[in-house]
């Protein structure tokens, strides 16, 4: 039996790193899925791989009326609702608090906690309606300290933590648990832009900087953070919620 056998599930940022490598877990441990991400073309070479427990949907998580859609369109397709995994994200643009556009600051809580707080609103109630399931909630260490040069998305990956928090306490008698995920370092697409924009030319060295500070030496990979997802989403983790998961080699332990 898998983890996840009759489940429903909906991955948002379902085409970037530890989006995909979720979607391929829960798939594989019986989940049915919906794959949401802006572009459905990035999504097509999963979609077919994984074949009928899944289907995408293009969809900006920090519009009201797209996030209505994506969770209708789980419901249309499998009959019900039992985990979102909000893991939709950006890092948007770097700069201290001094240089940042405004524009910039904004763009990056919109898709980070706007897009989440949507998510969460509207597939609240069809989760509900099943008797309880889990909102699992991508934030990360950049929700625990703080980073010069990364005030918004930091201050985005704070903010998931007060969301996740009350919601936690909302819903908890309706059945439904809330957590985060706070991965560290990953070595994916994102990190590869962080490090680009903190030393453009010697994203190397910025790497190797990271990796000196975790303990484990190295950074995460997309399916060890994808398989912390698969605990929060199933029932392994029945008396978890409120929490705050943390998979990073070490790095916020110093």
């Amino acid at each position: 039996m898998g983890k996840l056998d009759g489940k429903v599930c909906i991955v948002t940022g379902a085409a970037g790193g530890i989006g995909c490598a979720a979607a391929r877990l829960f798939v594989k441990e019986g989940a049915r899925v919906l794959l949401v991400d802006r572009e459905a073309g990035r999504l097509a070479p999963l979609v077919s791989e994984l074949g009928d427990d899944a289907c995408s949907f293009a969809a900006d998580v920090s519009l009201v009326e797209d996030s209505q859609r994506y969770v209708a369109a789980a419901v249309t397709r499998f009959g019900r609702l039992d985990v979102l995994f909000a893991n939709a994200g950006v890092e948007g643009q770097l700069g201290s608090v001094v240089e940042l556009a405004p524009e910039a600051f904004d763009q990056v809580l919109a898709v980070n906690v706007r897009g989440v707080f949507l998510g969460m609103k509207y597939a609240i109630p069809q989760i509900a309606k099943q008797g309880g399931g889990s909102i699992v909630i991508t934030s990360s260490i950049a929700g625990l300290i703080g980073s010069p040069g990364l005030s918004a998305y930091v201050t985005s990956k704070h903010a998931l933590l007060g969301l996740m928090r009350s919601a936690a306490i909302e819903v908890a008698t309706q059945r439904i648990r809330v957590n985060t995920i706070n991965p560290g370092p990953i070595d994916n697409r994102m990190m590869r832009g962080i490090e680009g924009q903190l030393s453009p030319g010697h994203e190397l060295d910025v790497k190797r900087g990271f990796e000196g500070q975790v303990p484990l030496a190295r950074y995460g990979t997309n399916e060890e953070i994808a398989r912390l997802a698969l605990f929060l989403a199933s029932d392994d983790a029945s008396y978890c919620t409120g929490g705050v998961f943390v998979a990073d080699g070490g790095f916020t332990a110093h």
